[in-house]
C-alpha cells in the first residue's frame, strides 16, 4: 500500500510548483488526476524505488482574513487526518508570517512525520534568510527551489527516509480480492454494501458524509468469497459543507490503493460528473481493475432511450478508457446487485488473465503484418516478438528494432486489438515498446 504525502501551508509559497516537480520525476510511472474540486490535484511519485502519491491541498480566499484562516485550518486538518508524512511549504522571501504560525500550531500537536520545506531559496543569501523558520519549532528545514529543482533530491531522500512502515498482509488478505466501493459523498455506497449483505451494518442517511472511517466486510454468499471496502466520507460534521469533495476523495485514494477492483457508485440523479471522473481516473491510474455503477436508478424519470444515452454520455467522459462495463442499479429495490456482482468478480478475473507467449504471438505478429507501425522519416518499424510481462496488472512488450518510432496512436491501436481478441474489460492495459 502506497504512502500519501500532503503539501501543506497557505497560498502562494510555490506548494504546487513543487507538486508538478515531484510527480513529473519519472515521467514513465508517473501521472496526475487533476480538475478535482476547486483544481486539487492527486499525484502518484516515485522516488530511490519507493512509490508515494501526492496530494497537493492548496489554499484559498474567501472575504475576510478570519475566514481565510479557517479554511486554511479546514484544509491542514484534512490533510493532517489522512496523509502518512506532511511537507509544509514556506516562503523565504517573505518569513514566517502570522498565517504560518497558525499552520505550524496544528502540526506540532501530531505524531506523523512533519517535513518543513523553505522554498524560493535560490542563493547563498537566501540560505542565511532560511534560519528563521527554527521558530517554527517543527525542528530541521530543508531548502528548495521548486522553480529550478534545487533541493528536491534532498528533499526526497529524507521524504523516504520518514515514510511509516506499512504492516505486511495477512495471508487472508492475500488470498481474498479486495473490492473497495468507492465514489462521491451519498452516492448509496453503503446502502449498496448493507444491500449485499443483507444487514445494516453501515449507518444510512440522507446526509452526505454519514460513514466515517473505511471499514472491511467478508462477503462469502451466492458463490462469491472477497473482502468489500466501503469508503469513508466525512470525519466531522462540521466539514461537510465545504470540504466534503477533498475529503471523499482523499478517503478513495487510500482505498483504491488498497484494492483490486474499484467498484464507483454513480449518483443516476446528478449525473456523472467532475468528481467521479477524477476518482475513475485515480483508479485508473492506480491500475487497480473498474466497474461503474449507476445507483438511484429508479428514482430517474425514462423513456427507451435513457439507458443508452447515460451510458454513451459517461464513455464519453472516460474516452480514451472506454472498455468498463456500466451497469444501472438501485441499491435501495436490490435492482441489478447480483449482476453487478457477478461482473465484479469477472473484471477480477480479467486483470488476473495470462495470456500464453506462443497463442499471443500469432495472433498479433500477423496482425503487425497485415498493419505495420507507419513509417517515419523513411525508417520502416519492424515488430518480431511480443509478450506479456510477468505482472500483476495486464502489460505487454513489443520488441521492434525501432521503437522509439512507434507513437501513441499505434499503441492505443495495439490495446484495441487486444481487448478484441481477449476479455480485458474493466481492467487497464500498458503497452511498452522495447529495442529487441
Amino acid at each position: 500500500m502506497s504512502t500519501i504525502v500532503a503539501i501543506v501551508g497557505r497560498p502562494n509559497v510555490g506548494k504546487s510548483t513543487l507538486f508538478n516537480r515531484l510527480i513529473k520525476r519519472r515521467e514513465a510511472i508517473v501521472d496526475s488526476v487533476s480538475g478535482v474540486t476547486r483544481d486539487r490535484n492527486y499525484g502518484k511519485s516515485e522516488w530511490n524505488g519507493k512509490e508515494f502519491s501526492v496530494i497537493d491541498t492548496g489554499g484559498y480566499i474567501k472575504g475576510s482574513e478570519d475566514i481565510f484562516e479557517a479554511e486554511i485550518r479546514k484544509q491542514v486538518e484534512l490533510a493532517i487526518d489522512e496523509a502518512d508524512v506532511i511537507m509544509f511549504v514556506v516562503d523565504v522571501e517573505e518569513g514566517i508570517t502570522p498565517m504560518d504560525d497558525e499552520v505550524a500550531k496544528l502540526l506540532r500537536k501530531i505524531t506523523k512525520p512533519v517535513i518543513v520545506v523553505v522554498n524560493k531559496v535560490d542563493n547563498a543569501m537566501r540560505e542565511k534568510d532560511a534560519y528563521e523558520f527554527y521558530n517554527l519549532g517543527l525542528g530541521n528545514y530543508i531548502t528548495i527551489s521548486s522553480t529550478s529543482g534545487s533541493g528536491t533530491g534532498e528533499l526526497l531522500d529524507e521524504l523516504i527516509n520518514v515514510f511509516p512502515n506499512k504492516p505486511e498482509p495477512t495471508q487472508e488478505e492475500l488470498e481474498l480480492p479486495r473490492f473497495a466501493v468507492v465514489g462521491r459523498p451519498n452516492a448509496g455506497k453503503s446502502s449498496f454494501i448493507n444491500a449485499l449483505i443483507g444487514v445494516d451494518r453501515y449507518i444510512v442517511t440522507d446526509i452526505a458524509g454519514t460513514t466515517r472511517d473505511s471499514i472491511d466486510t467478508k462477503y462469502d454468499r451466492f458463490g462469491f468469497e472477497f473482502n468489500l471496502v466501503d469508503t469513508a466520507g466525512i470525519r466531522r460534521k462540521a466539514k461537510v459543507k465545504e470540504d466534503l469533495e477533498f475529503y471523499s476523495v482523499m478517503r478513495s485514494v487510500r482505498a483504491i490503493e488498497h484494492s483490486d477492483v474499484c467498484i464507483l457508485m454513480v449518483d443516476a440523479t446528478r449525473g456523472f460528473e467532475g468528481q467521479d471522473q477524477s476518482i475513475f481516473w485515480l483508479a485508473a491510474k492506480n491500475r487497480k481493475g473498474i466497474i461503474i455503477l449507476v445507483n438511484k436508478w429508479d428514482l430517474v424519470e425514462k423513456d427507451t432511450m435513457s439507458t443508452r444515452d447515460y451510458e454513451a454520455k459517461i464513455r464519453k467522459e472516460l474516452e480514451p478508457f472506454t472498455d468498463v462495463t456500466i451497469l444501472f442499479v438501485s441499491a435501495l429495490t436490490k435492482q441489478r446487485l447480483l449482476k453487478a456482482l457477478e461482473e465484479t468478480v469477472k473484471v477480477y478475473e480479467n486483470r488476473k488473465q495470462r495470456i500464453p507467449t506462443s497463442k499471443f504471438n500469432d495472433f498479433m505478429l500477423k496482425l503487425i503484418e497485415a498493419y505495420p507501425p507507419p513509417a517515419l522519416k523513411g525508417k520502416y518499424v519492424k515488430i518480431k516478438y511480443c509478450m506479456q510481462l510477468p505482472t500483476p496488472t495486464p502489460q505487454f512488450v513489443f520488441f521492434a528494432n525501432l521503437p522509439q518510432y512507434v507513437k501513441e496512436a499505434y499503441k492505443r491501436f495495439l490495446e484495441n486489438k487486444i481487448r478484441e481478441n481477449w476479455d480485458f474489460s474493466g481492467v487497464p492495459i500498458d503497452i511498452y515498446i522495447r529495442e529487441k
